[in-house]
């Protein structure tokens, strides 16, 4: 058994799928296949079953993966611990973000991990499912960290370092009849039509989750996935949103107001892995994070 074929068999496992395995890997895909069939012939049992649509795993495979980790994952760790040494650390880092993340200067704290640690690798990537995508790939381990924007519990296998949070205030077109009002009560809201991300997103959650609370209708009539777009949909009188200050700030054609009688925060936090060790470079990244961001 060859640690090129566990790293190829909990690819596969994670992907559910051998060509995206195979992307993953930066290999082909038929290297992906032959790995994973010498593996099967050596431990005497089918490990995947394959269909048109998905690869899933069979109970032997289901017993191997944790196992196969364990090993990737001590592997990665006496590398790390050589490299450190020797030269630095490298590898490849994948950071899940979100589509607006303005609460941090990301590209300034990625810049300071780089100039520290120029042999490791940044891949950062969006989930169009928003936090809940970014969680999802998380637990699954195909990402090693992911800053996301959580208002409720959080899966099993994660663990959350808040970082910072920010209001949704309600933007209104000028002629909207709430305009003009320093604060409007939650409850005032009722039955009115809001432009929104979609479900799974951190701001939509902290919504949805403040409207149920307090037992008021909302409707969100038009969806959008960029929330830096959401002034602009307010002005062209498509509805009214919630949407965090930074987003508003100088923006002209809108006007802006508290919504009083709900909690809405929109938290920022770093998910990290609980289930298993990290390795050298993201222990680094939550370090740096940890010292660069106050919160």
């Amino acid at each position: 058994m060859e640690l090129r074929q566990l790293e190829y068999f909990v690819a596969v496992a994670e992907e559910q799928s051998f060509s995206r395995a195979a992307t993953r890997l930066h290999v082909v895909q038929s290297a992906v296949s032959a790995a994973i069939k010498t593996l099967e012939r050596e431990l005497g049992a089918r490990l995947l079953d394959r269909n048109a649509k998905r690869v899933l795993l069979t109970d032997a495979g289901e017993a191997l993966l944790p196992r196969a980790r364990i090993a990737l994952d001590a592997a990665r760790d006496a590398r790390d611990a050589v490299g450190e040494v020797s030269g630095g650390l490298r590898g490849t880092l994948r950071i899940g973000v979100l589509t607006s993340i303005r609460l941090i200067d990301l590209p300034a704290l990625l810049g300071e991990f780089h100039r520290r640690h120029p042999g490791v690798l940044l891949r950062t990537s969006a989930a169009p499912s928003g936090t809940r995508g970014l969680i999802t790939a998380l637990t699954e381990h195909r990402l090693d960290l992911a800053f996301v924007a959580v208002s409720g519990p959080v899966a099993a296998g994660v663990r959350l370092i808040e970082l910072a949070s920010a209001p949704l205030h309600l933007v209104m077109p000028p002629g909207h009849p709430l305009a003009g009002r320093a604060v409007v009560p939650i409850a005032e809201l009722d039955g009115l039509d809001f432009i929104d991300s979609p479900e799974g997103y951190g701001n939509r959650s902290v919504a949805d989750r403040a409207f149920t609370a307090a037992r008021v209708r909302r409707r969100v009539t038009i969806e959008i996935s960029d929330i830096g777009t959401g002034v602009d949909h307010v002005r062209h009188g498509l509805g009214i949103a919630l949407l965090p200050r930074f987003v508003v700030a100088g923006a002209e054609g809108v006007v802006t107001a508290e919504v009083s009688g709900a909690d809405l925060r929109w938290p920022l936090s770093l998910a990290v892995p609980s289930d298993r060790s990290p390795g050298a470079a993201t222990r680094a990244m939550i370090d740096l994070v940890r010292a660069r961001v106050p919160g």
